[in-house]
């Protein structure tokens, strides 16, 4: 059975670990993703950077598994998912206990006077111990509050997952974040070199009369607004890394980086099919069905009102004390017997909490079916965002490489005095920009995917080893 198999089976399950499927994602990255990561790495080098994984680097990430897995005791978010199926769990257990036998004990000790007509007053201390079980026998109520707790247990459980998967996608996205705007401002770079040593030649052709003060001025120009947008790239990998530390709690070091040659993942299955285990599998959805189910056993629990009440009754007693505490020798009562109680009048309340709960219930049917609606179409608007970004991949490819072509035909012609300066600047800013552009589609194609299959609720261990096996320690 898959991972994701396993996932969605717990979730049918009353009773569940919390943190299972949280282990299982920080030992399988752990393990995988470092071993995907460092395969060219002889075995004690892995050992090593497994280690130092496990320690959080020391407070510095530079895997994406390190900031999953430091994410994962570092969010709030998750911390107040995971109190809340405590709760659930809490509040099953309670619910359960309603049905086992409930024991007391009682134990009075007085002192009494009492006085008769022509008797003298008399003064004596009484005893009085007695000890109780009740087992519900049957009571409608307890029992709609038993399956009510399970619900809603279950129902906690699914918006756990739903948070991790949530989570686990915005750390990734975050990540993605970082890299693109380091590729960026490399990228920015690398045409300010390029501007430059294209400015160096115009000087010398300037200062022997080659071209004129114009040119001159434009390829400065060009290099000034370069120099300009670079410092708004560096602004926003600044920002970009305060995003990613402030959702894990680990300073960005260097990253493992996407590299060009790295082959993306691959869209598998078609739109309905994508949208069928969006239905099946979203914990969303499920969270929403079990918040039915709850609903359901609400409107049980309030119309049990109307049923009456048996419980089974065991006491025994050891008194000194009889009626109106008048003493009497010592006595040991053995008691068993039915309680049978049966409502008759109310006032209406109980009429008013059963129209109550049926609205309840009709609102929690009404956001299950809205949330159906909702799922359906951000994974129809996943799929074909997903389906476009990769057309997208396909044509930047090919214009960057035919601006590049481009690019080098221009300055080529410049030197031969066919092309002008204007033409030349233009090629090597088209080609920069076209290499920016084919970075961020691909990063978006990366974050689509995610999206995906968070929204298909299928996103596991398995998909975020294998993108982070593509990425490679940078250079």
């Amino acid at each position: 059975m898959s991972s994701n198999d396993q996932m969605s089976e717990s979730l049918r399950k009353p009773r569940r670990s919390n943190q299972l499927l949280a282990h299982a994602i920080c030992g399988l990255l752990a393990l995988s993703g470092s071993m995907g990561s460092l395969a060219q790495s002889d075995s004690q080098q892995e050992t090593e950077e497994l280690a130092s994984l496990m320690q959080r680097h020391d407070g510095v990430g530079r895997t994406l598994e390190d900031f999953f897995v430091a994410s994962m005791e570092f969010s709030p978010r998750l911390e107040i998912a995971e109190e809340q199926m405590n709760i659930g769990t809490a509040r099953r257990e309670a619910a359960n206990g309603q049905l086992f036998p409930q024991v007391s004990a009682s134990a009075s000790i007085s002192d009494n006077r009492q006085e008769q007509t022509g008797r003298v007053p008399a003064d004596y201390r009484g005893e009085r111990y007695a000890v109780q079980l009740r087992q519900v026998l049957f009571d409608w109520r307890v029992f709609a509050r038993r399956g009510q707790a399970y619900a809603v247990e279950n129902q906690y459980e699914a918006l756990y997952y739903a948070e991790l998967a949530a989570h686990l996608s915005d750390v990734a996205e975050r990540y993605f974040d970082v890299l693109q705007a380091q590729d960026a401002l490399e990228s920015s770079r690398a045409e300010l070199e390029a501007i430059n040593n294209q400015l160096a030649q115009i000087e010398r052709m300037h200062d022997l009369q080659m071209v004129q003060i114009t040119d001159l001025y434009q390829a400065q120009a060009q290099a000034s607004a370069v120099a300009a947008e670079q410092v708004y790239l560096s602004s926003e990998l600044e920002l970009a890394k305060e995003a990613l530390r402030s959702a894990t709690g680990l300073a960005v070091g260097e990253l493992y980086t996407l590299q060009d040659t790295t082959e993306l993942p691959q869209i598998e299955g078609t739109l309905e099919e994508w949208v069928s285990r969006a239905r099946a599998n979203s914990h969303q959805i499920q969270a929403r069905q079990y918040a039915v189910e709850a609903a359901d056993e609400r409107v049980s629990e309030r119309r049990g009102n109307y049923m009456p009440q048996v419980s089974l009754i065991l006491q025994q007693q050891r008194s000194d004390l009889g009626f109106d505490n008048t003493p009497m020798a010592r006595t040991d009562t053995g008691y068993v017997g039915l309680d049978v109680s049966i409502p008759l009048f109310a006032g209406g309340s109980n009429r008013a909490a059963v129209r109550e709960a049926i609205s309840q219930q009709n609102i929690a049917r009404n956001e299950l079916r809205q949330m159906h609606l909702d799922v359906s179409e951000q994974t129809r608007f996943a799929f074909l965002r997903l389906q476009a970004a990769e057309r997208q991949i396909r044509a930047a490819e090919a214009l960057l490489e035919s601006r590049e072509l481009s690019a080098r035909a221009r300055r080529r012609g410049f030197e031969l005095g066919t092309v002008t300066t204007v033409d030349v600047l233009e090629s090597v800013r088209d080609q920069f920009v076209a290499e920016r552009d084919l970075q961020q589609i691909r990063y978006d194609y990366i974050r689509l995917l995610l999206n995906l299959r968070r929204d298909a609720g299928t996103l596991g261990p398995d998909d975020l080893i294998d993108i982070s096996s593509r990425l490679q320690p940078g250079e």
